[in-house]
């Protein structure tokens, strides 16, 4: 396979009225650079996603909330693991800067 290359921080629209997800990569893992500007989650909205996902803030800020009520600020270089079903959705992203996310899903199968 030949290498890829990329920069996270370009290509990103001047006008955003949706979250901008690009997928970089997809396989066992899939690699998504997703870019919001005031973005949230719909209110009765949770992800309920069959794989672990590891993301990470590289640029902006965000807040996350979880299921059982709790919530996890974010900030550049912030990062969470997200166990397989652990409810979530995105409460809150600046709407001043845009937040640059890198998520990593991971989707081993099932148990062996």
């Amino acid at each position: 396979m030949d290498s890829r290359h990329g920069n996270l921080f370009v290509g990103i629209p001047e006008e955003l009225p949706t979250e901008l997800t690009s997928v970089l990569h997809s396989g066992v893992c899939r690699v998504e650079r997703i870019v919001s500007r005031g973005h949230a989650s719909p209110p009765s909205f949770w992800y309920d996603q069959s794989e672990d996902e590891f993301v990470l803030v590289m640029q902006g800020e965000a807040r996350l909330e979880f299921a059982d009520g709790t919530q996890q600020g974010m900030k550049r270089g912030d990062w969470c693991m997200l166990p397989a079903h652990k409810r979530h959705r995105v409460a809150w992203t600046s709407p001043d800067v845009d937040t640059i996310w890198l998520a990593v899903f991971i989707d081993l199968g099932p148990p062996k």
